[in-house]
């Protein structure tokens, strides 16, 4: 209750706060949707004396202070995604529909899964969803997890592609189901009484590039999906649709690792070349992955911002041991222009980990909402670039909040400087391999 009662008033403020000299859209104008991404149920969850055998995704490592909504070096509970679910819900938020970016089951070693576990993973989160959300039209992206053995999704039909068709039929069409079938991909018109036009959401399977597939190794263009995705986008541009891409490995460089693309460097070069050819038809692009939170805003070749990215951070706090930082659980609420589906703002939610297992309660509360936090009017790619050339000023605190927001407030103390920062504004401005190779070489610039 109290919740409903802090996000009405957010939402009133924010309107106020916002609210321009002149005429106004009418508020009805505004639609808004879930992103929800990583969910990586562990099913093996259990609090135990032996920190050892809290999770099989430790892989042996002592879990460091797990509690009923998890730990940082284990997969999620159900508890945790439960959590997730029932805020959502309880949010009693106006949305249209949700898209959910992929990776249902556990990061741990192949021979702890198989075909049947991972189909039932994937069966048991899409009832999950289903449950909590009946009437609600679900978007949905296969992850690299969402397969046995992971990573090595295929470019024909197969057993797993099958299974999850079945269970996303509810919430996809019978064109949509059969394209899904052959290749783990689909598109589909979203169509809103609230809208002046429909909506054209394509799901691609980013997994068919995802270097460590290597099903796809020399193949120039895994199931077809850039033909199919071309020709989609060329009839979406001729109908006067807009199109929102979703899908799990992200398009461009990863913010934490210098040179190095999330997909096979050939196959981001042909996408960002897509990308930039039908940038007017596309609205927004979102992915996951990563478990991080972090935008891009693509150039086209002079410069000119021409589209908005954004990568959403996980639901399970999962790290490696050896890694400094995690994330807290998150979930997201986009706000769009019902007219011409540009974005205009984004809310992240989170859950402290740490407080809620010191409590043995979920309190799930908004981190940030995005053009509050970094003073710009929209999530329109001309105001991305601005906020990235705010964050790319030398000493920017902005890019302090930023840092904080992309490891979803885990730990405040934790810096990110010099190369580090480096990384981070390259991969947010510069997604194709010449330009983003000039912005690493010009690293003094960011200090």
């Amino acid at each position: 209750m109290e919740l409903r009662v802090a996000l009405g008033l957010a939402l009133v403020c924010s309107a106020l706060e916002a609210a321009p000299a002149g005429p106004q859209r009418p508020r009805s104008a505004v639609g808004q949707f879930w992103h929800v991404s990583d969910l990586h149920l562990d099913p093996t969850y259990h609090i135990t004396p032996d920190h050892t055998k809290v999770c099989s995704s430790s892989k042996g490592v002592n879990a460091s202070n797990p509690g009923p909504f998890g730990d940082f070096l284990c997969d999620s509970p159900y508890q945790l995604i439960l959590s997730a679910f029932a805020f959502m819900k309880d949010s009693k938020e106006q949305v249209s529909f949700m898209i959910w970016t992929g990776d249902s089951p556990p990061h741990v070693p192949v021979k702890e899964l198989s075909t049947k576990l991972v189909i039932s993973i994937i069966g048991n989160l899409s009832s999950t969803i289903r449950n909590f959300f009946p009437d609600l039209q679900v978007f949905p992206a296969l992850g690299n997890h969402d397969y046995w053995p992971q990573d090595q999704l295929p470019v024909t039909t197969s057993e797993v592609y099958n299974a999850v068709a079945d269970f996303w039929k509810p919430w996809l069409s019978d064109e949509a189901i059969n394209t899904f079938r052959k290749g783990g991909f689909y598109t589909q018109l979203f169509e809103s009484s609230n809208s002046y036009q429909p909506l054209r959401i394509i799901s691609l399977n980013t997994n068919l590039y995802y270097s460590p597939n290597k099903v796809t190794v020399n193949i120039t263009d895994p199931a077809n999906q850039f033909a199919w995705l071309e020709g989609i986008l060329e009839t979406s541009s001729q109908k006067n649709e807009k199109v929102y891409i979703i899908g799990h490995v992200p398009v461009g460089y990863l913010p934490y690792a210098r040179n190095t693309t999330a997909i096979r460097e050939y196959y981001n070069e042909r996408l960002v070349k897509i990308f930039r050819r039908y940038s007017s038809v596309i609205a927004g692009q979102f992915f996951g992955h990563t478990h991080r939170d972090s935008i891009m805003v693509l150039l086209d070749e002079e410069e000119k911002p021409v589209n908005s990215l954004f990568v959403a951070p996980a639901v399970t706090p999962v790290k490696d041991v050896w890694q400094m930082e995690s994330n807290n659980p998150g979930v997201r609420l986009y706000q769009y222009d019902l007219f011409d589906y540009s974005l205009l703002d984004l809310w992240q939610f989170y859950l402290d980990l740490r407080d809620a297992n010191k409590k043995n309660e979920s309190n799930w509360k908004l981190e940030y909402i995005l053009t509050k936090t970094y003073g710009i009017e929209d999530l329109k790619p001309e105001s991305l670039y601005e906020m990235a050339k705010q964050l790319s000023m030398p000493h920017s605190t902005l890019f302090e909040q930023y840092y904080s927001n992309y490891i979803v407030s885990y730990d405040k103390t934790i810096l990110c400087e010099d190369g580090c920062k480096t990384c981070q504004i390259c991969a947010i401005q510069y997604l194709d391999y010449s330009s983003y190779g000039d912005c690493i070489n010009q690293e003094a610039t960011w200090r």
